[in-house]
Order: C-alpha cells, then sequence, then structure tokens
C-alpha cells in the first residue's frame, strides 16, 4: 500500500474542496451585492416614476 501516494491525494482532494468552498462563497457575496443593487436600481426607477409619472409612458415610433 503507497502511504504516501494516498497521503497526498487526500490532501490534494481537502485542499479542492476548500478552494471550491471559497469560491462558492464569493460568488455568493457576488450575487447579493448585484441583487441588492438590482433592489436599489428597481427603487430609484419607482421613485423617478412617482415624482415625474409621465416619464416612460408612450413613445414616439416610425416604420
Amino acid at each position: 500500500m503507497d502511504i504516501a501516494g494516498l497521503s497526498t491525494a487526500l490532501s490534494s482532494i481537502s485542499t479542492q474542496s476548500q478552494v471550491g468552498t471559497a469560491v462558492l462563497g464569493k460568488a455568493m457575496d457576488t450575487n447579493r451585492e448585484l441583487g441588492e443593487r438590482l433592489v436599489q436600481m428597481i427603487d430609484s426607477a419607482a421613485m423617478e416614476r412617482s415624482v415625474n409619472p409621465a416619464v416612460g409612458g408612450n413613445f414616439d415610433m416610425r416604420v
């Protein structure tokens, strides 16, 4: 039985798991921030509509 090889493989798997977990955590943080910014954008658009309800209600189109 190759104990050194087994130890190296288990260490590599552990490191890969830790890296994967860290990357997933960063992706979740990024998505959370993007979601918060999206909510802010929607809120600001709603504020604009409440102040000036005619904005964006009509548009001119020519074919």
